[in-house]
């Protein structure tokens, strides 16, 4: 090749963003079962604080693959699941997007955190790629109109706040409420949510609007914000590791609040970080499912093979892998297309019920309640 020439090709490559990388890679997935296997991606956090989010996720996976596979498969074809972990955080997000789809993923279950999620949906977008989220719970996500092969099995953040919000005001009695959240997309913007409503309810004031540094060791300066704004309510967007030291830390300066927070904060490892810190917090969570028979089975399953029950949001884990298998078993197909129909207009059973999904992407028919820890426990407020 002439010297311009070449320079002229490295130029071009060199144009290509990871997004055009992206579209390129599909081209080698297929879309048909020609393949030797269905391979499904699951991306989440595996390690790091918020494993307790992303690994039963991961085991609701196996296991729906599992005895997907142990019936034949899908049409004759065992499905394959490539397991990558981004510990909850965007920058490698959209390595681990590309990465699936170099792979040759089909579609993704995942992720789970909304910031992850919403860096690694430019890729799958690009690459015609369907993903499931269990638990990405901001709204845009799927009311931008920017992801229209995005689908969740869990309600969206204003939803949860617009609940926790009415539950402090209406129930709790809240009259100077302090709204603490993590800077993230999802927990800032469970607190902008709630603010919304509360200030709309004229029945109490938001008397302090903060956001914290995830990780940091010490909440003391905030602590002490909220006691001089003599708030009698706190109502925090996001995890758990940021909430138990936040309540533990309230406890020990004997600031007299009620704690109200979002799914995040809804997982044991909370209960078992805060300690005796944890008793009497309320937190929003997917409603109790498990009377139903299949979550009852999916529950035992998770005992039998991994010998502990299952973790925070199992249950719709659970859901959008039955979803996804239903979904390119009713297409018939790998093409994505033809998926996202399937998944809009086809009814299917799942460990949280009958579901489909709507035009956005939100599964018709989930929702949020509210829990409080008591001895221990998540207990369902009735």
């Amino acid at each position: 090749m002439a010297p311009q020439l070449q320079g002229i090709a490295e130029g071009l490559m060199k144009r290509f963003s990871g997004l055009m990388m992206a579209s390129c890679l599909v081209l080698l997935t297929g879309t048909a079962f020609g393949a030797e296997t269905i391979k499904i991606g699951v991306a989440g956090a595996h390690s790091g604080d918020l494993a307790s989010y992303g690994m039963p996720t991961a085991n609701a996976a196996r296991l729906v693959t599992k005895e997907v596979n142990a019936k034949g498969g899908i049409d004759g074809k065992q499905i394959e699941l490539l397991i990558q972990d981004e510990e909850c955080k965007p920058e490698k997000a959209t390595n681990v997007a590309t990465k699936l789809i170099s792979d040759g993923a089909v579609a993704v279950l995942g992720h789970i955190c909304s910031g992850p999620t919403k860096a690694a949906l430019p890729i799958y977008t690009a690459a015609k790629l369907v993903s499931i989220s269990p638990t990405a719970t901001s709204p845009e996500l799927t009311r931008s109109g920017q992801y229209p092969l995005f689908f969740r099995t869990i309600a969206a953040d204003d939803a949860q706040a617009n609940l926790g919000a009415d539950f402090a005001v209406n129930k709790l009695n809240a009259k100077k409420i302090a709204l603490l959240h993590d800077k993230g997309d999802y927990g800032r913007g469970y607190a902008e949510f709630a603010r919304d409503f509360i200030k709309n309810s004229g029945k109490a004031e938001v008397v302090l609007f903060e956001g914290v540094t995830p990780g940091a060791m010490d909440y003391s300066a905030v602590v002490q914000k909220v006691r001089q704004s003599g708030a009698d309510t706190v109502m925090f967007g996001g995890y758990h590791p940021e909430a138990s030291k936040m309540v533990a830390q309230l406890r020990k300066k004997r600031v007299k609040v009620n704690f109200v927070s979002d799914d995040g904060v809804k997982d044991d490892m909370f209960i078992k970080v805060a300690g005796d810190a944890a008793e009497g917090v309320y937190a929003s969570g997917p409603q109790d499912v498990s009377g139903l028979a299949m979550n009852k089975a999916a529950r035992e399953a998770h005992v039998a093979e991994f010998g502990t029950p299952p973790g925070a949001f199992f249950d719709p884990a659970y859901a959008a892998m039955q979803a996804l298998v239903n979904a390119i078993d009713k297409a018939d197909s790998t093409d994505s297309d033809k998926i996202a129909q399937a998944l809009r207009t086809e009814l299917v059973d799942t460990a949280i019920g009958t579901i489909k999904f709507d035009e956005r992407g939100d599964a018709e028919g989930v929702g949020f309640t509210i829990y409080q820890v008591q001895n221990g426990k998540y207990v369902e407020m009735k």
